[in-house]
């Protein structure tokens, strides 16, 4: 049986905002570095390379003197891509995965395709975290309005079909951290090899 390449990737790009590199082998065991300068998002990376059982390295200097968004939004650009060059011609892949994560009184469901086609839908947030605001007691705040973004962009840069949708839930934290750990599982399915797959798991032949 031929050895599957290594499916790593470095990526990493600069902006008039931010400054991200991103290091990341899909067939890791879950070594996970994360310096944003975003306490909590450095939380919620960790999660997603800890369960996704993902080797990532990520390092990003931003503006976040002004506020998050721009370091949170070009990392999730820069995993993205990284994503989707470390999955490379996607041969011998499951392709589909998903995961509920519960998290105390959270209940959260996330479901991946690796179609090459980029699409997000994202629900069940409470209304009001669309105001809330975690952390920066001291340090930099993360605010909770983020989370649809962060997720459509990661799908938009992997070239990933991704749904995320909350169940229930009431604590912003816990939300926040099961979407980001259903995620992490979802993907960790989607992109293990299956020995029964030769080529991509397309009828297309193609993804």
């Amino acid at each position: 049986m031929t050895t599957p390449a290594p499916r790593i990737a470095k990526i990493e790009r600069t902006t008039k905002e931010s400054d991200i590199s991103v290091e990341l082998n899909l067939d890791g065991t879950g070594i996970v570095d994360i310096s944003t300068g975003v306490p909590f998002y450095d939380h919620m990376l960790t999660a997603l390379g800890t369960h996704a059982r993902f080797d990532l390295t990520v390092r990003a200097k931003g503006d976040i003197e002004i506020e998050a968004h721009h370091t949170v939004e070009d990392t999730a650009i820069v995993l993205g891509q990284a994503l989707g060059q470390a999955l490379g011609d996607k041969a011998g892949i499951t392709r589909f995965g998903d995961s509920f994560i519960p998290m105390d009184e959270t209940l959260v469901h996330a479901a991946v395709d690796v179609s090459g086609r980029p699409y997000c839908v994202h629900t069940g947030e409470p209304d009001y975290m669309v105001h809330s605001v975690i952390g920066g007691y001291p340090g930099v705040p993360y605010s909770t309005v983020i989370n649809k973004h962060v997720f459509e962009t990661l799908a938009s840069n992997a070239r990933i079909a991704l749904h995320v949708r909350v169940i229930y839930g009431r604590d912003q934290h816990h939300i926040t951290e099961a979407e980001f750990k259903a995620v992490a599982r979802a993907l960790r399915q989607a992109t293990e090899y299956d020995p029964r797959v030769t080529g991509v798991l397309s009828t297309k032949g193609s993804l």
